[in-house]
């Protein structure tokens, strides 16, 4: 039974072709290879596994070729060393077998579109603040920490809006991270997570032109998302959300890139709405990312009762794709990990799943943090996250995962469709 559900969960995503990518980058002078490079990690994971039939499926692909897959999705590219949304994640991402790769996408100043978790981010993942001509632009200005106990945190604010493209592109992108003790400018770069690595750094930043470009040459398809706008819409009394969200489309059709390979998302359930109206070939991909945890008062994803619109009202809308963090899709039961009411009331509703992100919460000795909420008590080691994967695959069925380190996604990806499953039910 194992082995049929998993084989459903991966029978519409068709392995990549990854001889697209041999072509030569921009990233350099290296081209990218006919098949995934998993390196290390998945290996290291598995040994960590107790000895059962998991680890005996998994071990069994160890060594074996892989390709990239569309259920691996590269979340900013692979940041969990690399800096987020630059050619070089994106490469890295494309290299781990990710089949499908996120710009999140935001605006500038001059209403041009460009790769960035945040509208309002700059101050944490690129090196504005050492930049003074840059710096005097941003929307709250660096302001050191104040002493220490009940002094204030160093405070800063720089978004994309705050400067023209041609400014943005003369950024160097970094790691995320930001000291909030720091007394100067240079000081509040640091403050990175010590699991984390500056090695990779500093990065390249992109267009969403551009990534469209490189992403299309490395042979994978494309997941951008319309990042919520943090300043006042319209933009400047003129440029509304459904421009916003237009434009972003119109990029891909101004590429030549099918809408088949093109997987739109939002927060805002309207921008889905509006894609499914306005641009339906590209609509009916169109993921509905879910925050109701966050922005509707009461909702548990454990009672389906408190879920406003119901899945079956998404459904009924056109939305064929619904994505929420983790933890929303499972919990446990007598000590074992198993699907949600969430994650079985989607299904029940026709809606496919797309879960984020794996490999986002650094070691997961005690608990997991945010992403590993509802699973806290069985989580006590990094396989955790192949356990996981395992429900995800067989159990719930999901269309893909978003990973920081795709090669994690990639391996169990590429081992469940192996045969192992098969294996595993003898």
């Amino acid at each position: 039974m194992r082995a049929a559900l998993a084989l459903a969960a991966f029978s519409s995503l068709a392995h990549v072709q990854p001889g697209l990518a041999q072509e030569q980058t921009a990233a350099g002078d290296n081209t990218m290879p006919t098949s995934a490079e998993i390196g290390s990690r998945p290996g290291y994971l598995v040994d960590q596994l107790e000895d059962g039939e998991l680890k005996t499926q998994l071990s069994a692909c160890l060594g074996q070729p892989m390709e990239a897959n569309d259920w691996s999705i590269g979340h900013r590219g692979a940041p969990l060393q690399f800096p987020e949304h630059t050619r070089e994640s994106y490469v890295a991402a494309a290299r781990q077998g990710a089949g499908i790769i996120e710009c999140d996408v935001a605006f500038t100043k001059d209403r041009e579109l460009v790769c960035r978790h945040a509208q309002c981010d700059l101050h944490t993942t690129t090196d504005i603040l050492t930049r003074p001509e840059l710096a005097a632009k941003c929307t709250t200005p660096f302001a050191a920490a104040t002493g220490s106990g009940e002094g204030e945190e160093a405070q800063a604010k720089c978004c994309t809006s705050d400067l023209t493209l041609a400014e943005f592109q003369t950024l160097s992108a970094k790691m995320d991270s930001f000291d909030p003790a720091a007394e100067t400018a240079e000081d509040y770069q640091d403050g990175l997570a010590e699991w984390r690595t500056t090695l990779y750094s500093p990065g390249t930043l992109m267009t969403h032109a551009e990534s469209i470009e490189l992403i299309k040459s490395l042979g994978r398809k494309f997941t951008p998302e319309l990042k919520g706008p943090e300043v006042e819409m319209p933009y400047e009394g003129e440029y509304s959300q459904a421009d916003y969200a237009r434009q972003m489309i119109q990029d891909y059709i101004d590429a030549g890139v099918p809408p088949s390979d093109v997987y739109p998302q939002s927060f805002n359930l309207e921008d889905v709405k509006f894609w499914i109206a306005e641009f339906p070939e590209f609509g009916q991909q169109a993921v509905f990312l879910d925050d109701r945890y966050e922005t509707l008062e009461g909702f548990d994803p454990m009672q389906p009762d408190t879920f406003e619109p119901t899945m079956q009202s998404l459904a009924d809308d056109g939305v064929q794709i619904i994505a929420p963090p983790l933890w929303m899709l499972v919990t446990t039961e007598n000590g074992e990990t198993v699907p949600s009411p969430y994650a079985e009331a989607a299904k029940e509703a026709g809606l496919d799943i797309i879960a984020w992100s794996l490999e986002r919460s650094g070691p997961l000795t005690e608990g997991g943090g945010w992403y590993y909420q509802s699973i806290a008590d069985v989580t006590s080691s990094d396989a955790d996250v192949l356990k996981l994967l395992d429900v995800f695959a067989n159990d719930i069925g999901v269309r893909g995962v978003f990973s920081d380190w795709p090669a994690t996604t990639t391996f169990f990806a590429n081992c469940v469709q192996s045969g192992g499953n098969e294996a595993k039910a003898n």
